[in-house]
């Protein structure tokens, strides 16, 4: 990581910077200054409505600079998922993935998208929802996409007041969040599907740039509403615990939809950049992120085919994969955090394979893992689970071009591996779970839901918000606790890490409105409060 200030808090000034510049970034390209061409020119060929598109792209997890997508996401649901670990205990132990958080850090999760998504999204919304509906349906769906994440984090959020000068400051609780969310998403399906065959959005978009061309000949936007009910679908699934008759109403209008859902690789929801993948930076060049330990256990005790696309082997144990316990405190025998970081880095790297300018956020292979679990629960139009679930694990095989999926899918021996440390063998520790692959039909449903979730967690790599999340809702897959719990009994270590404070930025400049958020949160500010969603005890 290159220079983090542990305490940084953004200001309202810079946050404007920041939407200023966001919005502005894209007229650059227009030939000649953009102070010279009029509102006229401009709403020619959309760019007045297509412009602030972009930054919303690419601030769902801010692609540049890549130090920021470290503290967005990297530091906190790369780790707390079992996907990523850092091999340098930053601060000298004392920080986020040891549950020591370290605020300055945590603001980027929300700072990010309010300045670059909301602020946007509003501006589109303003500009096109009576005269362009396809536009705004799309800001609306990216909106979603981006905000459940925030409220994932945190719970309570900004949002439906939003832009009103008079409650702008004022949070929803997080079921008032969903619930909005939910209805954003039905508007927006139903906008796109009276206007399927409207193409003009297709110079703006950076998910399905084929627009009236799409890889399936589809109209133009026949991928968007597949996409946004697979993501309603998502949302619907996280809150089946919490609320299970709206999650079935609201799944089921997903699983029954005219136009469906992703069904194949083409349909992912993918953000098509020109920059690097960010982690490529964090984890090729400065060294910052190498195999969790949870990833090693399992993928290579199943004997995982897709490892190699994941993670190179490592080079502390010749031609093997090798992950790193999460939570490591600067460790006795090490002086300092550079020279513990020297005997760590040489464990497995990420693979250039997953780290592509094409950043992923939703696959094909997650709603079938969805899918599963909406007929476990008896949703109309989910199929079977078993078939689901097979159906997932081979299309993220075909995702990779990796073979083997129907030897795979039918073993039933190979469970996850104990985990051994070369370096520091008190990080030894053994499986959390003997659960196997091949589908057990006469298995308990919670037997069942680890089977999905599992090999849900394994497709989903590298998008750790989503994995964290469904780590939190289902307690799947069995995951390693921390090393070293700095929390001060805050957080539980089995339990892990449930949210992260509200930030400091919002302390200082709307303390009222966090204090309201307080109230709907259900809990204490701090990391071991559970979410809305977050229902404890079984999964049935």
């Amino acid at each position: 990581m290159k220079n983090i200030i542990n305490n940084y808090v953004p200001s309202i000034a810079i946050l404007l910077l920041l939407f200023i510049s966001s919005c502005t970034d894209d007229l650059d390209s227009i030939d000649g200054n953009p102070r010279n061409i009029s509102d006229e020119q401009l709403q020619i060929d959309f760019q007045d409505l297509g412009a602030p598109f972009q930054p919303i792209f690419q601030n769902i997890y801010q692609y540049n600079p890549p130090w920021s997508f470290q503290l967005q996401q990297n530091l906190n649901a790369d780790v707390f998922s079992g996907y990523m670990t850092n091999p340098r205990p930053f601060v000298a132990g004392a920080n986020n993935t040891t549950y020591n958080l370290v605020s300055g850090w945590n603001n980027f999760i929300w700072n990010v998208p309010y300045a670059n998504v909301m602020n946007n999204a509003k501006a589109i919304e303003d500009a096109s929802k009576d005269k362009f509906p396809v536009f705004f349906a799309i800001s609306e769906i990216l909106k979603v996409t981006a905000m459940h994440r925030v409220s994932d984090v945190f719970g309570p959020i900004v949002y439906t007041k939003f832009g009103d000068s008079r409650t702008s400051s004022e949070y929803d609780s997080q079921e008032e969040a969903y619930n909005a969310f939910f209805a954003d998403l039905e508007e927006s399906i139903q906008i796109l599907s009276d206007n399927i065959e409207d193409g003009r959005f297709e110079e703006f978009d950076l998910a399905y740039p084929q627009g009236y061309i799409s890889n399936n000949g589809e109209a133009a936007n026949t991928n968007w509403i597949k996409y946004a009910n697979s993501l309603r679908l998502r949302l619907a699934i996280r809150i089946s615990k919490a609320s299970p008759a709206k999650a079935k109403t609201e799944g089921e209008k997903s699983l029954n939809h005219p136009i469906g859902l992703m069904e194949t690789n083409a349909d992912s929801f993918f953000i098509n950049g020109s920059l690097d993948h960010p982690i490529k930076t964090i984890n090729n060049s400065w060294g910052d992120i190498r195999m969790n330990a949870s990833m090693e256990s399992i993928l290579v005790g199943y004997e995982d085919p897709r490892i190699n696309n994941y993670f190179n082997v490592s080079e502390v144990t010749d031609g093997e994969h090798k992950g790193i316990r999460n939570g490591l405190p600067l460790l006795p025998g090490y002086d300092d955090e550079l020279a513990q970081k020297e005997d760590y880095i040489t464990f497995s790297l990420l693979s250039d394979d997953v780290l592509t300018p094409s950043v992923q956020l939703m696959t094909a292979a997650e709603v079938y893992f969805l899918k599963a679990e909406a007929a476990l629960r008896g949703w109309s139009g989910a199929g079977t689970a078993q078939d689901n679930y097979e159906l997932g694990i081979n299309t993220s095989f075909q995702q990779y071009g990796a073979s083997g999926s129907t030897s795979y899918i039918t073993n039933t021996t190979r469970t996850p591996k104990d985990y051994i440390d070369p370096v520091t063998p008190s990080n030894n520790i053994a499986a959390l779970t003997d659960i196997t692959i091949a589908w057990d039909e006469g298995a308990s449903n919670e037997e069942k839901l680890e089977r999905i979730i599992t090999q849900k967690w394994i497709a989903m790599f590298p998008e750790g918000q989503e994995a964290w999340s469904e780590y939190r809702r289902t307690g799947y897959p069995k995951i390693f606790p921390v090393v070293s719990n700095q929390s001060g009994g805050v957080i539980d270590t089995n339990l892990q890490i449930r949210r992260i404070p509200f930030v400091d930025s919002e302390l200082q400049t709307n303390p009222d409105g966090v204090a309201g958020a307080v109230t709907k949160l259900g809990g204490p500010d701090n990391a071991g409060t559970r979410l809305w969603w977050d229902v404890p005890g079984g999964n049935f």
